[in-house]
């Protein structure tokens, strides 16, 4: 299987070159990336745990999924496409902001990303992709928050990063009167 590139961007979310995923996190450069977060009508997060075969955070919880965009793919182009190649289904997507992070990882890997964050809703279970997938659930938004505190060694490093700065914006989007509108089941 060829190794995807990673876009390259500054601190403006400009792009800047093209380099293989592994080499970007090898070498701690900044490169785009999203985190998607998917509510149902209970305000639950539908969370993955990731597959046990990942370079990096095997095993670990997380939001509903996550993943790099492709030259000339567009931000929710980028999140639809992973939203059903990791979870099996398709919603619609908004994004609601970005943010820099850089954490090194025990293998001596390192995320440096400017994490572009959206939210889309959904009331089914997803239809897992076992090469990326470990297990899902949904949770609520006040319960991954109290869990993250209590057990952080269960969640990657952006996950935590996410609630602790960015906690206000899943609030405040919570899942709207109508969970269906919007929602494409397939």
């Amino acid at each position: 299987m060829l190794e995807e590139n990673v876009i390259l961007v500054n601190e403006k979310d400009e792009q800047i070159g093209l380099m293989p995923k592994l080499e970007a996190h090898q070498k701690a450069v900044l490169h785009r990336a999203f985190s998607v977060f998917v509510l149902n009508s209970k305000n639950e997060i539908m969370l993955q745990q990731r597959a046990h075969q990942k370079y990096h955070s095997p095993l670990l919880w997380t939001n509903t999924c996550c993943s790099h965009q492709r030259e000339q793919e567009t931000n929710i182009q980028a999140g639809s496409r992973r939203l059903f190649e990791e979870m099996g289904f398709k919603t619609e997507l908004k994004e609601l902001f970005h943010f820099i992070y850089k954490a090194p990882f025990d293998n001596g890997l390192t995320e440096h990303e400017l994490d572009h964050v959206m939210i889309g809703y959904y009331n089914d279970a997803p239809v897992i992709n076992p090469e990326e997938v470990e297990d899902w659930k949904w949770m609520k938004i006040e319960d991954v928050k109290t869990d993250m505190e209590l057990q952080p060694a269960l969640y990657t490093v952006w996950f935590k990063i996410i609630f602790e700065e960015f906690y206000h914006f899943l609030e405040e989007h919570k899942s709207p009167s109508s969970a269906n509108a919007g929602v494409n089941n397939l």
